[in-house]
């Protein structure tokens, strides 16, 4: 998907599941890229404000989806009549949260492979992130790894899952102190 979106607009067809972590990773595409812009130098201040709400908003959406892709998992338990083991012990991250982490990964490894086959770069350059490159690309294959054994062992009773609430306060405006003092 990553590939595509980088040459033609983004689509998503799936749906169950398959289409929850496809969406999630679109707002991780649109963030990683609003976030290159936000960087940018050559931009004018009023760019930059319109970047930052849209980070904003793309943050939140994926932080949404974390929760989305949870509360399927809760929901197919529960369908399934999945119950933990008494001594099922719990994880530290969510299955949302380490898809999640696995999108973003993958838009790093893209990213690191364009740097890497950059003609104009420096052969230092080229080196640098060859190494770096080849750390992402262990890091995605562990934490495939571990997500899809922690998937396992949810469903065979051996783990606890539960959806965290990501309860982001900067863009509600009942939390946000500046926006609700803004307001009123």
């Amino acid at each position: 998907m990553i590939v595509r979106w980088h040459t033609k607009p983004i689509e998503n067809h799936y749906t169950g599941f398959l289409g929850l972590v496809c969406q999630q990773l679109t707002y991780n595409f649109q963030l990683w890229h609003e976030e290159d812009i936000a960087r940018s130098k050559d931009v004018p201040d009023s760019t930059i404000a319109q970047v930052k709400r849209a980070i904003d908003r793309y943050n939140q959406q994926r932080n949404d989806y974390i929760e989305k892709l949870d509360d399927w998992i809760t929901d197919r338990l529960e369908q399934l009549q999945v119950t933990p083991a008494p001594n099922a012990t719990q994880n530290t991250e969510t299955a949302g949260s380490s898809i999640d982490r696995l999108a973003i990964l993958a838009l790093r490894i893209y990213h690191l492979q364009e740097q890497a086959e950059r003609t104009d770069a420096t052969p230092e350059h080229r080196a640098s992130v060859a190494g770096k490159l080849g750390i992402a690309v262990m890091q995605q294959q562990d934490l495939s790894r571990s997500a899809q054994e922690l998937i396992d062992d949810i469903f065979a009773g051996r783990k606890k899952h539960k959806t965290y609430r990501q309860m982001k306060m900067y863009n509600d405006p009942t939390l946000n102190p500046y926006l609700y003092k803004a307001a009123g």
